[in-house]
């Protein structure tokens, strides 16, 4: 029986051999004599919109490699559908993933358009999520026919991490036809299992003969054009950012006087509920490696998210328009077929006010992470994140998490320590996602006791909360009509803000539809007992998102009204919140986009009490492949009631950037971010950053 079942398993795994050449292929989109050599493969599944169905359109792949690269090269036919090409937008692509480890948690993803753009990043937790904050140095051509399109890509082994000793890497290929909304690969990827690494196929005979000590040292110069509280101050500055590889499975970064010249702002949201706004990262020295230090996800269909023990916006926060400096940060990582590492350091400066009053004083900052997978779906992890002024001041988190993840099946457990000044608690949580035939299981729980605080560290702000919740669905898959799949099904949440209080319970029904011609549908009615803020009442509430993103054009429309407590107006009453988003692609090279939100409250007597309107219109312009162009607006306007003749501009922030990528991770760019605020009815300037930043690798 065993051996049966290892015949099987041979049967069904894909695998593609790596051929030797010693004539390296020109990278320029050309298929030439070279790629005769190479071993190729062919037979792609479409994944969407129709599961296992046979792709549009024949797809080759061709594999070699020499001492120091991997080469990749893709014939895509066009015979029924023409290639889309919209620089910047929804267009023909091609994608290689490869697990170079071989520990079928995480790989790496190299991704080409029709017209030449790139795009890379990690896949993680088995390939339930991504993140395209990592970015290597790697080469792409691309050449488009009157009956297809080719595209050549060149992977530097110096670029990647990889076990050495190791002949067979996971590697799967993909390609997506824009005009049909077609997405295919070389392996069987099923909905209710989402990208496997697992199920990856293999690259055999692969033998990187790449050896030696790789730098990427990254000399920054900016000029830095602040204009805050009418008072002007230019800086020019300069910045070291430092990557060395120490081995082919272990990295470090280090960088000294960053600078990240305020290049992207966040958006502007009205928070009216007890918990501060979640902001996501933006900088580079934190994005790139970030996943080795979070805690472990359930992925894209999970309930329960990660414990955020360490939340990398407390390093170098923003203050009043600005951000605290940073002086110097160090990260090391690591990473094997079983068993993960990362180390970061980090000290920021004071700030001071325009009066020259202390707002943050110096700190140290510190993070480790480690990860051990014990069998072939299980991890267990620890988290260790601190932060320091003195001895007397202080804040640290430790976490503890284990995950085990088989296909459609995943649980997770973890739980966290803190200790703030000599204040010590404890937090549990966990979930799990469970997707048997035709349904979808899923629960979490989560226990934060009072004195838990993880604030300048961290982001779990919810102390003295406990939460269970269970949502069980109906979940069909159509391989016809127009309908793809379809999940409906209740929920119940149950949660208790103190020992003290009573428990609230909400009850709510979910639907999910997913049609084939791009548009997707969610919708949720809300209704229960609730306990909060010492008080009793019944909440209500419903939701509705309705879109369809498009190679052309992509639209939006999400509706919000419910009655809870509003915590900006200390009262019970009905809010609600609407917004719609639509874009439209003029030519291949320029899309117009814009976004509107509407928030309104009512007061406890149901009469409307402010109408609070934003709009943020934007202009994307790919001058070429590796040039874009990006400018916005965004408005906010508050008004009594209804009352659109007293409508007041409340702020207004213009924005607009300029990126150049001029070389593998080296970039230009333009930056200019000028933000008002109303007062005494016009509105006056608060800050005003112009910066000009130029990122330039050295790479031996």
């Amino acid at each position: 029986m065993y051996f049966l079942l290892l015949m099987l398993f041979a049967q069904n795994s894909k695998a593609i051999e790596v051929h030797y050449t010693d004539q390296a292929p020109r990278i320029d989109g050309i298929i030439e004599e070279v790629w005769h050599v190479a071993d190729s493969v062919s037979d792609f599944i479409q994944f969407y919109p129709y599961e296992k169905g046979i792709p549009t359109d024949s797809t080759i792949v061709y594999v070699l490699q020499d001492a120091s690269n991997l080469y990749i090269a893709y014939r895509c036919n066009t015979h029924t559908e023409k290639a889309t090409i919209y620089p910047g937008g929804y267009e023909d692509y091609v994608q290689v993933n490869i697990d170079p480890l071989g520990n079928k948690t995480t790989a790496y993803f190299f991704k080409v358009t029709i017209s030449g753009i790139i795009d890379d990043g990690m896949m993680l937790n088995g390939g339930r999520n991504s993140d395209d904050s990592w970015e290597g140095v790697w080469y792409r051509g691309a050449k488009v026919y009157d009956d297809r399109y080719e595209v050549e890509i060149k992977i530097p082994f110096k670029s990647i991490r990889y076990k050495k000793g190791l002949s067979e890497w996971g590697v799967t290929f993909k390609r997506y036809i824009a005009a049909k909304r077609e997405l295919i690969n070389w392996n069987e990827v099923l909905l209710k299992e989402g990208e496997l690494i697992s199920k990856y196929g293999v690259l055999k005979g692969i033998n990187p003969q790449a050896a030696g000590y790789y730098f990427e040292l990254y000399p920054e110069g900016y000029i830095r054009y602040d204009v805050i509280n009418n008072k002007t101050k230019t800086k020019p500055n300069a910045s070291l950012n430092l990557k060395w590889d120490v081995t082919s499975q272990a990295t470090l970064n280090a960088t000294v006087f960053p600078d990240f010249a305020q290049i992207e702002s966040d958006p502007y949201t009205l928070n009216l509920s007890r918990y501060p706004v979640y902001l996501s990262e933006r900088r580079p020295f934190f994005i790139e490696g970030k996943e080795i230090f979070k805690m472990a996800s359930m992925g894209h269909y999970g309930l329960h998210a990660p414990m955020e023990i360490f939340y990398s916006r407390r390093i170098g926060k923003s203050m009043g328009g600005d951000a605290v400096p940073i002086i110097t940060g160090a990260k090391f990582t690591a990473k094997s077929e079983e068993f993960n590492l990362g180390i970061l350091g980090a000290y920021t400066d004071e700030y001071r006010d325009t009066v020259d009053v202390l707002l943050e004083p110096r700190r140290w900052f510190g993070v480790l992470r480690a990860m051990r997978q014990i069998y072939t779906n299980t991890d267990i992890g620890l988290l260790f994140a601190g932060t320091m002024i003195d001895e007397n001041e202080y804040n640290y988190g430790l976490g503890l998490d284990a995950t085990y993840n088989q296909r459609s099946t995943i649980f997770t457990l973890q739980g966290g320590l803190s200790d703030k000044n000599k204040k010590r608690d404890w937090a549990l949580s966990g979930g799990y996602s469970f997707y048997p035939k035709n349904f979808l299981l899923m629960g979490r729980w989560e226990v934060v006791q009072d004195s838990f605080d993880v604030s300048d560290i961290g982001f779990v702000p919810w102390a003295g909360t406990k939460e269970f919740e269970v949502y069980n669905a109906y979940w069909g898959i159509y391989s016809s009509g127009f309908c793809r799949d379809w999940s409906i099904g209740p929920g119940i949440k149950l949660s208790q803000e103190s020992e003290s209080e009573p428990w609230s319970k909400i009850f709510y029904i979910h639907t999910w539809p997913s049609f084939r011609n791009g548009i997707e549908l969610c919708a949720r009615i809300t209704l229960g007992s609730c306990y909060e803020a010492d008080t009793n009442y019944f909440k209500r509430g419903a939701y509705m998102v309705f879109w369809r993103d498009g190679s052309k054009s992509w639209w939006g429309v999400a509706l919000n009204y419910k009655y809870n407590y509003n915590y900006a107006r200390n009262f019970i009453a009905y809010n609600g919140s609407s917004k719609c988003w639509a874009g439209i692609r003029v030519i291949p090279k320029i899309a117009l986009s814009t976004e509107a939100k509407i928030w309104t409250e009512w007061d406890t007597t149901r009469s409307i009490l402010a109408t609070t309107p934003m709009a943020r219109p934007e202009i994307h312009y790919s001058i070429t492949k590796d040039i874009k162009l990006k400018i916005f607006n965004e408005f906010v306007f508050t008004m009594p009631g209804s009352d659109i003749d007293n409508i007041t501009w409340s702020s207004n922030r213009f924005g607009m950037l300029l990126s150049w990528n001029f070389h593998p991770k080296s970039w230009f760019y333009l930056a200019i971010n000028d933000y008002r605020e109303d007062e005494n009815d016009k509105l006056k300037p608060q800050y005003f950053i112009g910066a000009i930043k130029a990122k330039y690798l050295l790479y031996f």
